[in-house]
């Protein structure tokens, strides 16, 4: 035996930690972090490598950035192989992009010269994009959560020691935990198919994921078959972002990446999100304000259609400036464009002009409220000098209370505005903003999006009438 194989021994024997660090440095050429979280993981990890784990189902819930995928996807896949140069897995993910990733790093690990001399007994025979195979019939099969899976399973049948394993990371985007039919089909996946792709009811099941809601699909799994402190299936290890939280002994997850200043900070910017996905507290979705949202590919023909604007300028700033462009048909508003930002107004008068004129905007209402008036003159301005002479500005000015028109309206800007398909893409922060609204006002930081769209559908069927305000106090321009 050569000094690099007694190496190789070495690792496999210190496990998973020790493992992580040493390959890490090697391919990354820097050092691995440790935290006392990854202890806790890399434990868990190496009772399953080692057959000593009651039930093989492992979840672990982390906040993001926090290597859960370096530690129970990357590393534990090459350790895997290690141990057993017949191992099969199989990775599932949310997208094509991540598993790539996913799949490429373990690959780029394998084939460091300082792995292939610590394991020489673990030679690489693909370099195909999805999979990974060994010239000893090992294989990694990597998919999305919601794709075909065919032909392919993971495990050995009646295996006395490690024989691979099923990696599940993010099987969710964060935008499909407001998707009551993706969260289903999700689950209906699990249980009808992917459980079958076990070759052994032994064969280890590794979930790592950020909670996104209360039914998202660790939920699925915690509700279905249960924890291992209730006499059920999963070991489930949940990490808050924030330790004691609320306690004098409060504390980062992992100081030296998210120090517990900046956390804080998250904490107090946007709450709803941070207790879901960072302290992994999913909040019930009862309390948001709005479900799933109408979209469309093509704007249906209309004889009455309208092309208008609403725009809901900052009034502090911390406010963001929230411009939506849409198509006004009678059976309804479909949003054409969105300008949802927290720059100031050297930044937001041009791109508001452009937005208009990019749109063809007929009519652009204005909340004239706290220095809208000037902002719209000024935007007007600019619109003028770009050449578009084809839209009228309307200035008014709000004076009922925002938050009861939110919630009065909710259900018409739910069935009355259809979103371009793949929206949440387009617009993410507007996006995010507008589906973790919630009917309890303590946990909203803005409403500028939502007052936005109230507007939209309080300004249907108005044009230049001012419908409020005389026309001299209007003052269309």
């Amino acid at each position: 035996m050569n000094d690099y194989s007694a190496i190789g021994d070495l690792l496999l024997k210190e496990g998973s930690l020790t493992f992580t660090a040493v390959m890490f440095e090697a391919v990354n050429r820097l050092p691995f972090r440790i935290s006392p979280h990854h202890r806790i993981i890399c434990r868990k990890l190496d009772q399953i490598l080692r057959g000593e784990h009651p039930t093989n189902r492992v979840m672990f819930n982390i906040p993001p950035r926090h290597s859960k995928t370096e530690l129970a996807v990357v590393s534990f896949s090459a350790l895997g192989f290690a141990i057993n140069p017949n191992a099969e897995f199989m990775h599932l993910s949310s997208s094509d992009q991540l598993i790539t990733r996913n799949v490429t790093n373990v690959r780029r690990l394998m084939a460091d010269p300082n792995y292939r001399a610590f394991f020489p007994q673990v030679k690489l025979s693909n370099n195909a994009k999805g999979s990974i195979s060994t010239s000893q019939g090992g294989i990694m099969y990597a998919a999305p959560f919601m794709g075909q899976i065919t032909g392919f399973g993971c495990g050995k049948l009646g295996a006395k020691k490690f024989s691979g394993a099923m990696l599940i990371d993010d099987p969710m985007k964060a935008q499909d935990s407001f998707s009551n039919t993706i969260k289903e089909r999700i689950g209906e996946l699990w249980t009808s198919t992917f459980k079958n792709r076990l070759n052994d009811t032994h064969t280890p099941v590794i979930v790592t994921a950020q909670r996104l809601a209360e039914d998202d699909f660790c939920g699925y799994l915690i509700k279905r078959e249960g924890t291992i402190d209730e006499g059920g299936e999963w070991d489930v290890v949940r990490f808050p972002a924030i330790v004691d939280e609320g306690t004098n002994t409060e504390r980062a997850l992992w100081e030296d990446r998210f120090p517990l200043e900046k956390l804080r900070r998250y904490r107090e910017s946007d709450p709803f999100t941070f207790e879901t996905q960072y302290m992994q507290n999913p909040k019930p979705l009862e309390g948001m304000m709005y479900r799933e949202f109408k979209t469309y590919d093509i704007i249906p023909y209309a004889i009455e259609s309208t092309r208008k604007a609403y725009v809901d300028t900052a009034d502090t700033g911390d406010d963001y400036l929230c411009a939506i462009c849409y198509v006004e048909q009678p059976e309804g508003n479909y949003v054409t464009d969105v300008l949802y930002t927290k720059k100031p107004m050297e930044y937001t008068e041009p791109a508001t002009a452009e937005l208009l004129s990019r749109n063809k905007t007929e009519i652009c209402y204005i909340e004239s409220n706290n220095g809208g008036r000037s902002f719209g003159r000024n935007v007007m301005a600019q619109c003028r000098m770009m050449g578009n002479n084809f839209t009228s500005f309307n200035p008014f000015t709000q004076k009922d209370n925002k938050r009861v028109r939110i919630f009065t309206r909710s259900n018409e800007v739910q069935n009355l505005i259809y979103f371009p398909t793949g929206w949440e893409h387009r617009w993410p922060e507007f996006a995010s903003h507008i589906k973790s609204y919630r009917k309890q006002q303590e946990f909203n930081s803005h409403d500028d999006a939502e007052d936005a769209l109230t507007g939209i559908i309080e300004k249907r069927g108005y044009f230049d009438n001012g419908e409020d305000l005389n026309k001299e106090d209007l003052g269309i321009w």
